[in-house]
């Protein structure tokens, strides 16, 4: 069984709902990702989403493209983003860690690290270091099975996205491929764009559900304790991610670790209560 596996089981078993914030890796600081890795589990995170930079990332808002840029000025690419899964993994063995990203950066590190025995070199050195789950945005479901296939040899899951504009058609083809949880974006359109509308999340569940085994959660919206809590009534899980960027991008270095604690712990307390 995989941690993200285990993980929604234990939270299950407790009648809790999993907290997942996303981030993006060497934002705002390079060096900083796998302290603030531990200042989300301090502060009740479940899952961490690790943003892996890119440059044309098609369905980030300008929040999340912004720190993308940032990062990638920093020098940090995928090798980097890896190696802060292991120092993250030297002290935590529990919270599952799921890189987010797309396609390119992907298979340029195959193509760079190139295995000679017909594996992926992404995904064998994504396992080695730690990851449990792999979120690519234009991976399409109905191309993935022998990626899939790849990352369910090496112990990964693979997680997929599903949007207000989803087909019954393409949730089955997910429901094909996908473990570990779906994440259901509640917004049209880019991350952090518009006000969410919970009574639309609340009637798409149901319909998810109907096709999908796996957990639900959901993201792409909530930005404070309140929606999450009214989120976390109806989701296995609450994904955060731009409202964290921004409250990350405004602290001096050694202050973005104990501010993300601080705000994880609000929305912790939010979806316990």
């Amino acid at each position: 069984m995989s941690r993200i596996a285990a993980t929604f089981l234990k939270l299950k078993a407790q009648g809790r709902k999993a907290l997942i914030p996303y981030v993006t890796a060497g934002f705002p600081f390079a060096d900083v990702t796998p302290e603030l890795m531990h200042a989300f589990v301090a502060g009740g995170a479940d899952v961490i989403e690790l943003g892996v930079p890119f440059s044309d990332p098609s369905a980030d808002g300008p929040v999340i493209q912004k720190a993308g840029e940032k990062a990638m000025a920093a020098g940090v690419g995928m090798v980097q983003v890896l190696n802060m899964v292991r120092a993250f993994r030297s002290t935590n063995n529990d919270t599952p860690v799921v890189l987010m990203g797309y396609a390119n950066p992907v298979e340029r590190y195959n193509q760079i690290h190139d295995r000679k025995d017909g594996h992926s070199a992404f995904v064998v050195d994504a396992a080695n270091a730690g990851v449990d789950g792999v979120l690519v945005v234009d991976y399409p479901p109905e191309e993935c099975e022998d990626f899939a296939a790849e990352l369910q040899r090496h112990g990964l899951d693979l997680i997929f996205l599903l949007a207000p504009t989803s087909t019954d058609e393409r949730m089955q083809q997910v429901a094909k491929v996908a473990t570990g949880y779906v994440y259901y974006v509640s917004l049209k359109g880019v991350t952090g764009s518009g006000a969410l509308d919970t009574g639309a999340v609340e009637a798409m569940l149901p319909r998810i559900r109907q096709f999908v085994s796996v957990p639900v959660g959901v993201g792409f919206g909530i930005r404070d304790a309140q929606t999450a809590r009214t989120i976390g009534q109806v989701a296995d899980a609450v994904v955060i991610g731009t409202k964290i960027i921004q409250l990350i991008g405004e602290q001096a270095r050694d202050q973005v670790a104990p501010v993300a604690q601080t705000f994880m712990r609000e929305i912790r307390t939010a979806l316990d209560s």
